[in-house]
């Protein structure tokens, strides 16, 4: 098994208002019933499929917080990466996510708070280029980087 490389993560001394991220995830079946097991919400719209086509979005969607959880991804490990911890999320549902879209969730820096926070607009979209939620995150970055695990070096740059 190879070892894991992480993108060094972005500091608070190194963020700049521009700076983006990205992650892409196919969000499948076994996702949404693990989330609805994770959570308890087994609504139907997510979980029965009769009961979803007679519904009006007409099959099983994903949980909006399920999607919702790939803006976090993109926090944690692309920007500003590890050690990064979210405290504040705004969204707003655009349209459903359905079994087997893929996701595309991104992440811009527009606001550098103060020493400590900082402002990112955060997006989803879907394999067709359609917006599925949109919204801003505050972020407390690492204040520096120190992978656990990789060879002690300055990678604070």
């Amino acid at each position: 098994m190879g070892e894991t490389v992480w993108p060094i993560p972005k500091t608070r001394k190194t963020l700049q208002v521009g700076d983006t991220g990205r992650f892409a995830k196919v969000i499948t079946e076994k996702d949404v019933f693990a989330f609805a097991d994770a959570s308890g919400d087994h609504n139907p719209l997510h979980i029965d499929e009769d009961y979803a086509k007679q519904s009006v979005f007409k099959d099983r969607i994903a949980h909006g917080i399920l999607t919702a959880g790939i803006i976090s991804t993109v926090l944690a490990s692309e920007l500003p990466g590890l050690g990064t911890i979210f405290v504040e999320l705004h969204i707003r549902f655009l349209k459903p996510v359905y079994f087997d879209d893929t996701i595309t969730a991104t992440g811009q820096v527009t606001e550098i708070i103060n020493d400590k926070r900082v402002r990112l607009m955060v997006a989803c979209v879907n394999q067709h280029g359609k917006d599925v939620a949109i919204g801003n995150a505050v972020v407390i970055p690492p204040a520096e980087t120190k992978i656990i695990g990789a060879p002690d070096a300055d990678t604070t740059a």
